[in-house]
């Protein structure tokens, strides 16, 4: 099940260090590897946009769900500051439902990561591949193990557009090599002036998959053609230095 909810501090937090059209490699790839998709196009844990927003800008078909309002809030404003048409709906991994078929489904920047039971994110593949159209395509990305397991980092902190300043602190507070999670306490804070005027803890868990374990979750959900990439160049070996490692796979067409 999913342990992660972005709040409000949070979300803004990802909407100032992660904005729209911002890109890591990633909405080149994705780009390319949807220049020839026939069809409606479906990323869930679509965020804020940050990949969503170029791609409708450049006329792909696709639409989008979220489990935080607030993160499809930031979406939604986006969009319309676009006057781009919209389809967004606020969903989950679990339960998300559509009356239709999708050609492709996409999910960047490991966001699949967040479904931390394993039983739960079976499940979830085989929905995704249910909404697939025969012949379909998913498109997921993972990040490698030992970024995951990498002990945190310093305080972060962002300026706002209010010359207020926002922090995060993260606490990693367990490493169950069992269940293959992480979990860290984040501390969102906001400063006004010198002075703390709110605070957001987020109880942050993250999953870790070996490459062979992946795409074997991949194959019993009735995936084939699977394919591994590393770091956005396609159909090339994953390395161990690696920062992301993308997997491609089909929905047979018959």
């Amino acid at each position: 099940m999913r342990d992660n909810r972005y709040g409000a501090l949070s979300s803004w937090v990802y909407n100032l260090d992660k904005p729209v059209g911002r890109s890591f490699g990633d909405l080149e790839y994705y780009r390319d590897r949807l220049a020839q998709c026939h069809g409606p196009i479906l990323e869930p844990a679509v965020g804020n946009g940050r990949i969503f927003v170029p791609l409708l800008q450049e006329g792909f078909q696709i639409e989008g769900f979220d489990a935080s309002e607030e993160m499809l809030n930031y979406c939604l404003d986006e969009c319309r500051g676009r006057n781009l048409p919209v389809d967004l709906t606020l969903q989950s991994f679990e339960k998300f439902s559509y009356d239709k078929s999708f050609a492709a489904i996409i999910i960047p920047a490991g966001s699949f990561q967040l479904i931390t039971d394993e039983i739960a994110a079976a499940a979830v593949l085989k929905r995704f591949y249910d909404h697939l159209a025969p012949g379909g395509r998913l498109i997921i990305d993972l990040d490698p193990v030992g970024s995951i397991l990498a002990p945190p980092g310093p305080i972060r902190s962002w300026t706002t557009e209010d010359g207020d300043v926002l922090t995060l602190t993260d606490n990693r507070v367990e490493t169950n090599y069992l269940a293959q999670t992480t979990l860290s306490h984040n501390r969102y804070e906001l400063w006004h002036k010198g002075a703390l005027i709110k605070t957001e803890l987020e109880l942050f868990k993250l999953r870790w998959w070996g490459i062979y374990e992946f795409r074997l979750a991949l194959q019993v959900a009735g995936f084939m053609n699977v394919q591994v990439s590393g770091n956005y160049q396609h159909a090339r070996t994953p390395q161990s230095e690696d920062e992301i490692i993308t997997f491609e796979a089909q929905r047979p067409i018959a």
